[in-house]
């Protein structure tokens, strides 16, 4: 697959997460809303992520740094080989914003089901869709925080 190739997909998917962040954080959380970002979102990174990563793994698309296509998860060099290729940057990518807005629909939803305002939710969406694991330790903390005011734990 070509480097444009790649770009295109890249751009893709960060639109689909962009629109799937905005409705989720500025738009009222209609069970519509909610099912698209699950399906359409969430589930169409994840089919895009599985493909790709079948197509690389496989050799077809773009083989692992330009060679072979061996998977090293074990060491820092062998991570580095899978992101020096195009598609593996661009799978990688794609597998943070499908956990990423995964994460994020799950907090949205346990926030409207606690009860906290959107202002509350706001910032820490935000934070979530920048830095995933940085906005869920930020709504772990803010939860357990009223769970503790209201001296219950869920």
């Amino acid at each position: 697959m070509t480097d444009m190739a790649w770009d295109a997909i890249f751009g893709a998917a960060n639109m689909l997460a962009m629109i799937m962040w905005t409705g989720l954080i500025l738009l009222p959380r209609w069970p519509a809303l909610l099912s698209a970002v699950l399906y359409l979102g969430v589930g169409l990174l994840c089919l895009a992520y599985a493909g790709l990563l079948a197509g690389i793994v496989s050799g077809g698309l773009d083989p692992v740094g330009g060679q072979s296509p061996s998977l090293d998860f074990t060491s820092i060099a062998g991570v580095r080989a899978i992101f020096a290729s195009e598609g593996g940057l661009t799978v990688g990518w794609i597998h943070y914003l499908a956990f990423d807005l995964f994460v994020g629909l799950w907090i949205a939803r346990d926030a409207d089901a606690k009860r906290f305002s959107r202002l509350v939710q706001a910032p820490v969406l935000l934070a979530t869709f920048l830095a995933g694991p940085l906005g869920l330790v930020l709504w772990l903390a803010v939860r357990e925080r009223r769970a503790k005011a209201l001296g219950r734990w869920r």
